[in-house]
């Protein structure tokens, strides 16, 4: 907990003093921090394993990709996938790297995680302001045994450009054709109301200070800084809570091959079991990157986070990618991926 929280202030994984050959490659990323947790993670675990290291900037999703597009960076990292037209015109390759869930997050006095039910057209309506107070009829219908306060909401929303946002506003469009047609979705949206914070960090930390506010986080966040999240209604209309098994359930159906750069949204998936606001986070990198040297350093980094990595992510509440996703990424790695005389960066491992 308390590694977690010195990581999240400082928002950026720095490589740790080097004990090792000096020559080490570090990786350089910058971009979403609805993965920021795990990153943290597996860079930690990377580091004392193999002595490379990872500076990741976690500065949201717009960042990584205009970060990675000035090839600052040796990856950018994005919740919001690219097109495959923008993708071929900037000659990126993009891939999923893990999943998560992201959560409604409310600060209520005597409401603790999973008391309140929320669906995704009353979602909707709070953020477009239309729902005012936490005793309104549409919320105290949704939770007649709940004791709602006369509290004016106040909405926290994401300031910075954000792949969470661009998740969590594409599944209020596909629940509600008001803020389809108003507010519609993008890593940036004109929020009708609400206060902004900059990251999943931000919105975590705003919301656990103000009262009567409700802000959307990735669940490892809502988890870490032990804020109460609502149980929601899917597309099945069934109640689920935010937990692996609903996130893996929301998962199970994608077809990762059916669009250009794995680039697949899983919100308001199917199932009874499903969490309606399942989402991936992917990686995006040069086919042909300018410094060989850390690209390489870099696959073997993510290739190591798919092979020994998936427990970690569980812990977090993260969900690994299925191993044919990974067989998949692997292949577009060595076909892809090359130095300038045209040599594969990433050798494939039998």
């Amino acid at each position: 907990m308390k590694l977690f929280r010195t990581l999240a202030a400082s928002a950026v994984i720095t490589a740790a003093a080097a004990t090792g050959p000096a020559l080490a490659i570090d990786i350089s990323g910058a971009g979403a921090t609805f993965p920021y947790p795990i990153y943290a993670k597996w860079a930690d675990a990377y580091k004392k394993e193999t002595n490379v290291g990872l500076n990741y900037q976690s500065i949201g999703s717009g960042g990584g990709i205009k970060q990675i597009k000035a090839k600052t960076v040796t990856f950018g990292a994005s919740d919001a996938p690219l097109p495959g037209k923008e993708l071929d015109e900037s000659a990126l390759i993009q891939f999923p790297m893990v999943m998560g869930g992201i959560v409604p997050v409310v600060n209520i006095d005597g409401i603790k995680s999973g008391d309140l039910v929320i669906d995704g057209p009353t979602l909707a309506k709070i953020f477009l302001g239309e729902i005012k107070t936490w005793n309104d009829p549409a919320i105290a219908k949704l939770n007649p045994s709940a004791k709602l306060p006369s509290q004016p909401i106040a909405v926290v929303h994401r300031s910075d450009g954000s792949g969470t946002t661009y998740n969590f506003a594409y599944y209020l469009a596909e629940v509600s054709p008001e803020w389809k047609s108003k507010v519609g979705f993008n890593t940036s949206v004109e929020w009708p109301v609400g206060i902004g914070a900059k990251g999943n960090e931000g919105v975590a930390n705003n919301v656990a200070q103000t009262k009567g506010s409700i802000g959307y986080v990735e669940y490892a966040y809502a988890k870490q800084n032990k804020l109460v999240h609502t149980k929601m209604i899917n597309k099945d209309g069934k109640t689920v809570e935010p937990t692996s098994a609903t996130f893996q359930a929301a998962a199970a159906s994608a077809d990762w091959s059916s669009v250009p750069g794995y680039g697949v949204i899983l919100a308001n998936q199917p199932g009874a079991e499903s969490w309606p606001m399942t989402a991936a986070t992917w990686i995006l990198m040069y086919k042909k990157p300018q410094d060989a040297a850390p690209a390489a350093e870099a696959l073997k980094f993510f290739a190591w986070s798919y092979d020994k990595g998936a427990k970690m992510a569980e812990e977090l509440d993260y969900i690994p990618m299925p191993k044919n996703v990974v067989d998949s990424v692997k292949k577009t790695w060595a076909d892809e991926v090359k130095d300038a005389s045209g040599k594969p960066l990433y050798a494939m491992s039998h």
